[in-house]
Parts: structure tokens; C-alpha cells; sequence
């Protein structure tokens, strides 16, 4: 199969952890495991976040105010590179290393979409409200609560095109794992010029969505540090979700800053391409794929949802960044 795989920003550095990078290549090593895990039986297309990564470029941008703030897209092109040549170093460990490439990846937006005026998409460390509102006012960011902490918010426009989705399919056609559209690809707009950066970060999950669609892949899986989707989140009663439809993962009503896009690209990915898809954890990736773990997400259920009753429950709110993982499609 061809199988786009998606990895969380929080599944390369983890909430807490210091933004160093010996720490992501720990965590780049844990990630390329699993990757190679699948990739020994299966095409891959991989795809990573870069929240935490991007914001912290911009900080260390603030550090020189004799320099004009390189913007966003550039900021984005610069960890699209960074992280893709982390994955791109430990998957050679176990894949051959002439069939890895990294590609910077532009994704054209709509420079009139209406979330350039409303920022959600979360970036760089988390902070106390007070911190949090005190830089908004230094550096005039927008931020926003991130569970029980506060973070910076960037505009999050909807994918339109992915300009190198030819070259991604040449590679693939020659059997290359191609790492490409990190952190949702470099944001740019169409004009009379061509095409230019804009000021957003373009969600990772919806163009991992897209680009699975238009490569016409087997499976998508998007992968974090929660091992599934569950209903009752934050309460006593908290179940994984075992299985459910799109319309059914929905109607959980996830936040639009964490959950609700992965919702959102299982669901999109499930109805253009009629497989299955599931949210799931990074060290599940193979089981996530054979329909062993994580949430599986299809247009063929009927009744309710269906639970994992062995599962635990989740216990730490503060962990809710579950992504969307796709299994096999019915062959």
C-alpha cells in the first residue's frame, strides 16, 4: 500500500521538554522507528508538524531587535528543513539511504480566507496567562489558552494546492520515502507575480488529508502521543473510541486549536477516499495500520461508536493532541 503518514508536532517534542536539539533527535529516533516499521511492508509519504519547533524560531527571531522578524513562511521553510533532515538522518538507520528524500513543500492558500482575521493555530512553548498576555503586548502576538496554559495563536488557512505534488508522486513512482509538507507546508498565495509567503501556518493534519487524497494513497496516519480519540474527554467516564464514523467523530465537538483539525482529516480523508482511517499514538503506527489500535474512523459503521473497554482512561488533559492514524483500506 501507500501509506501518509503524519506525525504531531508534540510527538517530536513533547510538552515540557527542553527545545533543544539533542531532544528532537531522541524523539526523531523513537519516530523513524515506527516509521520503518511500516515502511518494511509498505510506500510511505511522510509528514511532520512544527508548532513547537516554528515558534520557537520566532523567539529566538525577538532576541535581535536590530533584525526585521523573518516571517512566518520562511520561519516554516526553515523547520520544514530542520526536521525533515532529523528524520531524514535516523530513518537511514533503517531504510536505504538513497530512497529518503526531503522536500520543502508550498501549499497555496486563499489570501482572502477568513482565518487570517480569527488565529488558532497554536506555535512555540506554552506560558502562565500572565507571561502569555504580557508578551502578546511587547511582541503584539494574538494567544489564546492551550488547556490549563496559554500559548501563542497564528492565522490557519484552509490547504488549496500543493505546488509540488508532481515532483512528490515522481519520487514515490521510484519507490523514494519522500518527507515533505512538514508543518503543513510553507504558506504562499497566487498573484499576478506568482507566488509569494504569507503570515500563517497552514495545519499539518488537513494537508496531510489533501495530499493523501491527491496522491491516492492506501492510508493515512496521523500520529501523536495519545493512543486514540475518546468520548467523555475530561470527565470521570473518559472511553477511547474504538470506532466511528465521520459524522460521528464530529459530533465530539473537538477544539479547533488541537483536536478538531485531526477530527476534520480523518474525516475528509474517509470520505474522499471511502477507506479508514484512525487516531492513535507514534509507537502504534503498525498496529494503528492492521486495525489493532488507536480510533478507527470509516463511512461503513452502523449503530453507535464502539469502545475500547480495556483501554485506560486518559488522566492528563494536558496530553490531548490526538491525531489521526488510517489503517488499511478494504482491499
Amino acid at each position: 500500500m501507500l501509506v501518509v503518514i503524519a506525525l504531531g508536532g508534540n510527538a517530536l517534542l513533547r510538552r515540557g521538554e527542553p527545545l533543544d536539539a539533542a531532544t528532537q533527535r531522541v524523539n526523531a529516533k523513537v519516530a523513524a522507528e515506527s516509521v520503518a516499521e511500516v515502511a518494511r511492508d509498505h510506500d510511505v509519504v511522510l509528514t511532520h508538524g512544527n508548532g513547537p519547533q516554528v515558534g520557537l524560531l520566532a523567539l529566538q527571531n525577538a532576541a535581535y531587535p536590530d533584525v526585521t522578524p523573518y516571517p512566518l513562511d520562511v520561519l516554516g521553510a526553515e523547520t520544514e528543513g530542520m526536521v525533515g533532515y532529523l528524520l531524514e538522518q535516523e530513518l537511514s538507520d533503517h531504510v536505504v539511504q538513497d530512497r529518503i528524500a526531503v522536500l520543502l513543500t508550498q501549499v497555496v492558500v486563499n489570501a482572502s480566507d477568513p482565518a487570517f482575521g480569527h488565529p488558532t493555530k497554536f506555535v512555540g512553548p506554552v506560558y502562565d496567562e500572565a507571561s502569555a498576555k504580557r508578551l502578546a503586548a511587547e511582541r503584539g502576538w494574538t494567544v489564546a489558552p492551550d488547556g490549563p496554559r496559554w500559548r501563542r495563536v497564528v492565522p490557519s488557512p484552509e490547504p488549496g494546492r500543493i505546488v509540488e505534488l508532481r515532483t512528490i508522486r515522481l519520487l514515490v513512482q521510484h519507490r523514494v520515502l519522500v518527507i515533505c509538507a512538514g508543518g503543513g507546508g510553507i504558506p504562499v498565495v497566487e498573484d499576478a507575480n506568482g507566488l509569494r509567503g504569507v503570515e500563517a501556518v497552514v495545519d499539518k493534519d488537513l494537508v496531510a488529508a489533501l495530499l493523501a487524497a491527491q496522491l491516492g494513497a492506501d492510508a493515512l496516519l496521523l500520529l501523536t502521543d495519545v493512543d486514540a480519540v475518546y468520548e467523555g474527554w475530561g470527565t470521570p467516564a473518559a472511553s477511547a473510541i474504538r470506532r466511528a464514523t465521520p459524522e460521528q467523530l464530529r459530533s465530539l465537538g473537538a477544539a479547533a486549536g488541537s483536536m478538531g483539525p485531526k477530527v476534520e482529516a480523518a474525516a475528509r480523508f474517509v470520505e474522499q477516499r471511502g477507506g479508514v482511517a484512525g487516531i492513535g499514538a507514534l509507537d502504534d503506527a503498525a498496529a494503528i495500520l492492521r486495525g489493532e489500535a488507536g480510533t478507527s474512523v470509516t463511512g461503513a459503521i452502523e449503530g453507535p461508536m464502539a469502545l475500547w473497554p480495556e483501554r485506560e482512561r486518559a488522566h492528563d488533559q494536558d496530553d490531548l493532541h490526538v491525531e489521526v492514524s488510517d489503517h488499511d483500506r478494504n482491499r
